[in-house]
């Protein structure tokens, strides 16, 4: 005889769907309480106004809609306390631990972008939504510092095989600029003629004939990637036209659904 698998009108529980992002940008410290003037990995964050956790910062998000993809409530989400569309959006995990909300079971989509720093400037900014240096995070609601550690560690996996530090950098960079962003995210000091020497051996940039002038600094080469960045359009988010963006394929993982 094999157990009955019905499940009863108690086992059938409302669950409610979420999406939310957690955003990466490159900056320096600029009075919100980074402990070190050099450039790290910032992102912004969102006050809540109403229970649970009324009160606490936390990842822009919200509920799903009904009518809406995925990629269409991240961006919407993004645009609407942020303003930002960035050129760089992957699913992350979903998360859906059973205690992860204290009033009801919520499964939450997580995306993950990357924003480059002139962009994070013209971040719709206010009472209620701030940047914070991911090394001095305020509190958070829900498991919102989980996800922002796997995210930081998927960030550091991630720079070391791919592209990724276009998002943070523009189409041209100086390696002085491009080593900053592997110093942020590694967290650790790197030895510029090392780095310069791998950079340049590993065939992933190629120089240009154009300098960057104007800083306090002699004026530095500026290079390219090799191969050109592939940035899929991003789903139109509130009628408004799509931005190029990345995007990856879900694959399942481990105790939460990896999506990416």
């Amino acid at each position: 005889m094999y157990a009955s698998t019905t499940a009863t009108d108690a086992d059938v529980a409302q669950v409610g769907l979420a999406v939310s992002t957690v955003i990466f940008t490159l900056r320096a410290d600029d009075g919100f309480g980074a402990t070190d003037p050099a450039p790290g990995i910032w992102l912004p964050l969102v006050r809540r106004i109403r229970e649970p956790y009324d009160g606490l910062w936390a990842l822009p998000g919200g509920p799903l809609g009904a009518a809406q993809s995925l990629a269409d409530a991240a961006a919407s989400t993004l645009e609407t306390t942020t303003s930002l569309r960035p050129r760089y959006l992957e699913q992350l995990y979903a998360f859906g631990d059973l205690d992860r909300s204290p009033d009801e079971r919520v499964v939450s989509i997580v995306y993950w972008a990357l924003v480059g720093s002139e962009e994070a400037k013209r971040t719709l900014l206010g009472q209620n939504v701030r940047w914070f240096p991911a090394d001095a995070l305020p509190p958070l609601a829900f498991d919102h510092r989980e996800i922002v550690e796997y995210a930081l560690w998927r960030l550091r996996n991630k720079l070391e095989y791919s592209h990724i530090a276009h998002a943070f950098l523009g189409d041209t960079f100086t390696l002085t600029e491009l080593r900053e962003v592997h110093e942020a995210v590694l967290q650790k000091q790197l030895d510029p003629a090392n780095f310069r020497r791998q950079v340049e051996s590993s065939g992933l940039v190629v120089a240009t004939e154009e300098q960057r002038t104007g800083g306090r600094h002699r004026p530095a080469r500026l290079y390219r990637w090799a191969q050109p960045i592939t940035r899929p359009d991003l789903p139109a988010a509130r009628g408004s036209a799509s931005p190029r963006t990345t995007i990856t394929t879900p694959n399942p993982r481990s105790q939460h659904q990896e999506l990416s």
